[in-house]
């Protein structure tokens, strides 16, 4: 019989026990696991509310999917709020931290230019996607303009979901790179 560790083995338990809709389960790996799932998502946005929404809505998933079985929770949680951040930054188009550089725009002109300035940053935006090696430019369109989830943009695409991630990844960082 194999080794397992203590903790791991506690999971398993509670992670077959939250399948049987167990709340009690459910409350200890959610006492358990929320600080650090907090963390990882602040860490990513540095913010708090949208760092707590984003753990709120991962527990809420996993209770109400709570029949779907978990194997390893703290890299479902890590691989969960990556996803969700990933969502927050497609489905709300917030390209606030590109935008940035607009900031000392004085508030009066701000009205006025803001459709030049968007039509301009767009351009730029564009012109810079098309800097990307073509695959990665696919996946990138693919995941955020397209809203298509990695496991889907692999399955198309014929490549592992861990290749579209990191192709995600680069482009996500030569865009952070180029917008600073």
């Amino acid at each position: 019989m194999e080794d397992i560790n203590p903790e791991v083995q506690d999971d398993r338990i509670l992670l077959l026990q939250l399948q049987e809709g167990k709340r009690t389960a459910f409350n200890i790996l959610y006492n358990k696991y929320w600080e650090q799932t907090y963390s990882n998502a602040y860490k990513r946005l540095r913010d708090e509310d949208q760092a707590k929404d984003i753990v709120q809505e991962i527990f809420v998933s996993i209770w109400v999917n709570r029949h779907s079985p978990i194997n390893n929770l703290p890299a479902y949680l890590s691989i969960s709020v990556r996803n969700q951040v990933f969502k927050l930054a497609a489905k709300s188009k917030n390209l606030t931290p590109y935008l940035e550089i607009f900031d000392n725009i004085p508030a009066h002109n701000e009205k006025a230019d803001a459709n030049l300035l968007w039509q301009e940053f767009y351009r730029s935006y564009e012109q810079l996607l098309l800097t990307l090696p073509p695959k990665r430019q696919q996946i990138f369109r693919l995941r955020f303009h397209d809203d298509i989830p990695t496991k889907t943009i692999a399955s198309q695409m014929r490549i592992s979901r861990k290749t579209v991630q990191n192709q995600l990844g680069k482009a996500i960082e030569q865009l952070r790179v180029f917008f600073y």
